[in-house]
């Protein structure tokens, strides 16, 4: 696994050194199979080269299920999770160090108390999970299939990455860290308009039988989950999520400063 990553160890603790660049073969192969990526302007795209470059050389990747964690997979998950930070850096990042794979969706226990006190016990089906100062789990069956999702405004590793940026401040509440009492305020303000029109959207078309929305009705769960679902539409398919979030649109630029 990660052959070629072998030599840019050598590289770490060094200072001055620039890491090896991915292989062209490899990157050019990454960008082709997600095309959200490719469509980034030139110079972005060399940015995101680089960064992903530093990225592995921070992370552990880990294969569950006797799954083999190629060069390629690696590298497809790392230019996905470095997308939100191409301009605030992978410091956002660096509370955890390993990357778990799975095959496809992973079973999670849960547990839950009802309203008359009764203890449920159940499992989940989950694509991914981010752990507060902990490992980031992801499903490869869904990663791989991140580009033709995109269309949906769907990204698996976009949603437990930006998990992380969330819980940066010690708190998945769909507020990352910000520099000021008003920014946050500001932040809140607009997160939560779009989150009440969006749950409204959604109830309406599970009881009613409305017009479903576009983006993935998780996001109606919490706070935190709408802030992750609203990014990966972001990120991937930036002109249909402006349609229906203008404002979360001008909210993300100047949070992960793309313009």
């Amino acid at each position: 696994m990660l052959n070629w990553l072998t030599a840019l160890a050598e590289f770490l603790g060094l200072p001055g050194v620039r890491p090896k660049a991915i292989p062209e073969a490899l990157w050019q192969s990454t960008l082709q199979h997600y095309p959200f990526l490719a469509q980034l302007p030139a110079a972005d795209r060399q940015a995101l080269r680089g960064l992903v470059g530093r990225f592995l050389l921070r992370k552990e990747f880990t294969g569950a299920h006797d799954l083999d964690v190629t060069d390629a997979m690696a590298v497809a998950i790392a230019a996905q999770a470095c997308l939100p930070v191409l301009r605030l850096g992978l410091g956002w990042y660096d509370d955890f160090t390993g990357i778990v794979v799975h095959p496809g969706a992973m079973l999670a226990r849960r547990k839950s108390i009802d309203p008359a006190g009764v203890v449920h016990d159940y499992r989940e089906a989950l694509l991914g999970e981010a752990m507060h100062g902990g490992p980031v789990t992801l499903s490869w069956q869904d990663v791989a299939a991140s580009g033709e999702s995109a269309e949906r405004g769907h990204n698996v590793v976009i949603h437990e990455f930006i998990h992380k940026i969330d819980m940066k401040d010690g708190a998945a509440d769909g507020c990352p860290p910000l520099p000021s009492r008003a920014a946050q305020a500001h932040w809140q303000e607009v997160m939560q308009a779009a989150y009440d029109r969006f749950r409204e959207q959604v109830a309406m078309a599970e009881r009613f039988g409305a017009e479903p929305p576009w983006m993935d009705s998780y996001g109606a769960t919490a706070p935190a989950e709408f802030f992750a679902v609203a990014c990966e539409a972001y990120f991937v398919n930036r002109e249909r999520f402006t349609e229906d979030f203008a404002d979360l649109t001008g909210l993300f630029d100047r949070f992960f400063k793309q313009k």
